[in-house]
């Protein structure tokens, strides 16, 4: 019976008509994108819940798995990749990105070591300088590929924890956190909440963190920051998540750099703002920090999962993340393990090396701007209409509301169900409010349009 298996796989194998099949679902997806409704029906989704709980005795064949898949799992996807999903800081796919994972994916690189795969090992050397540069990072950085910007910041972290208690003459990965001397997290109250679990992950404790007052904008206030010492980590945010803020680096790191602190940088979707011209000055100073965390799949459009920590400060992070065996064979070439706490990992640089090579550096400038005018044009709209912004828009994210929370709830509520497009609340110093985020390269001006006439429709609706 194994053996009828095994020639089974390699008829599958060499003929790739499942491929070909998966290809062909797949293409029709992306063809209709524009048109679909950014959140399913909830028929889809009830059909999705539905499918067979029960793993069969006997399996199918590939066709049939493949058609099973599509049929009862695809019109339950939200479509991200469309123009008028806004609900959270979701990147659109470049074609040739998706594309890129496609092929990557067929070849299914391992890329924890050169010996696993040399051209995982040399695009992740290629994608590291490439990123460095377009930052203006330091050229001693280092970076390590992802799946997010969770496990950026937390490897961000680590080595942070690592460097403070090393210099107090503490190694944290031998005798632990049980009697290591104290260190100090310091975080604006408007700090991601990735950043509290990165905390939480590494030992550190939420009890622990010393919050700063941050302004209407959600911007940390500079002078409410409490002295720092070689101690302290200090985490900034390039982009708030909700009304896309950027922290006074030039301020904060140089106060930072005086006390001997590490600061590490939130810029999951804004730490492209450096790669842009006219947004550039949002990021002055951020070279100054320690650590960096940022994803593709945001604003470079890459597909999910594709993140990258950046630290200047090799050892730490190195030393931090180390993994050992006899059976990891090193070499002069690049090994990822390093840079990253898995071993086992999917080469996700194969994703950011086609999306850069295909923008280049002007692409990259004017996709940001795309992103940051198409918000614009957003609050502009929606202000007109008579919805109050809680706070200035700033780069791709922005918020409003209506005159009272319960409006605010009910509206969104209502354009969620309507399905013309699909955005998310939050709560912003006290208040309710409807989040927009602005990522795909996908939304066009009418989108934007029909977004805001959307809205527009559901206030009137409910008098």
């Amino acid at each position: 019976m194994s053996d009828d298996l095994q020639q089974r796989l390699l008829e599958e194998q060499q003929d790739a008509r499942a491929l070909t099949r998966a290809f062909e679902y797949a293409k029709a997806f992306v063809e209709y994108a524009s048109t679909r409704r950014p959140y399913p029906y909830e028929t889809a989704i009830g059909k999705a819940r539905g499918a067979t709980s029960h793993l069969p005795q006997r399996g199918q064949d590939a066709d049939s798995v493949i058609d099973e898949l599509q049929e009862k799992f695809s019109n339950a996807c939200v479509n991200s990749i469309g123009g008028r999903y806004f609900g959270f800081v979701t990147g659109g796919v470049l074609p040739v990105a998706r594309a890129a994972r496609l092929l990557s994916d067929t070849w299914d690189q391992n890329a924890p070591l050169f010996r696993t795969s040399p051209a995982a090992s040399a695009v992740e050397d290629i994608c590291e300088d490439w990123l460095r540069t377009l930052f203006g990072l330091p050229p001693e950085t280092v970076a390590g590929f992802v799946s997010g910007s969770s496990l950026a910041i937390y490897c961000g972290l680590a080595a942070a924890r690592w460097r403070l208690l090393q210099r107090q003459g503490w190694d944290i990965n031998a005798k632990g956190l049980a009697g290591a001397p104290s260190l100090r997290v310091i975080a604006g109250e408007q700090a991601h909440a990735t950043v509290v679990k990165a905390v939480t992950l590494l030992g550190l404790g939420t009890d622990n963190i010393e919050w700063v007052e941050t302004g209407r904008d959600g911007r940390i206030a500079t002078d409410k920051v409490p002295p720092l010492d070689e101690r302290t980590m200090l985490l900034l945010q390039a982009g708030n998540v909700n009304g896309g803020a950027f922290d006074d680096f030039k301020i904060l790191c140089a106060k930072a750099n005086d006390a001997g602190a590490w600061v590490h940088v939130d810029g999951a979707f804004g730490l492209w703002a450096a790669a842009a011209k006219q947004y550039a000055h949002l990021t002055e100073g951020m070279n100054n920090a320690m650590s960096w965390s940022c994803d593709a799949h945001k604003t470079l459009n890459t597909p999910y999962d594709c993140g990258v920590v950046f630290c200047r400060d090799r050892e730490a992070l190195n030393t931090a993340l180390h993994a050992t065996g006899s059976y990891l064979e090193h070499g002069a070439d690049r090994d990822g393990m390093f840079f990253t706490p898995e071993l086992s990992r999917r080469a996700r640089a194969f994703d950011v090396w086609a999306a850069l090579s295909y923008l280049g550096r002007d692409g990259v400038d004017n996709l940001v701007s795309l992103l940051c005018e198409r918000a614009s044009q957003f609050a502009q709209e929606i202000t007109e209409a008579g919805f109050e912004l809680a706070a200035e828009p700033s780069f791709n994210q922005l918020m409003f509301a209506c005159k009272s929370d319960e409006e605010t709830n009910s509206v969104l509520r209502a354009v969620q169900e309507g399905g013309e497009c699909w955005a998310a609340g939050a709560e912003w110093f006290g208040r309710r409010v409807i989040r927009i985020s602005v990522c795909s390269w996908a939304t066009t001006p009418e989108d934007i349009k029909r977004s805001v006439d959307a809205f527009k429709a559901a206030r009137a609706e409910l008098g």
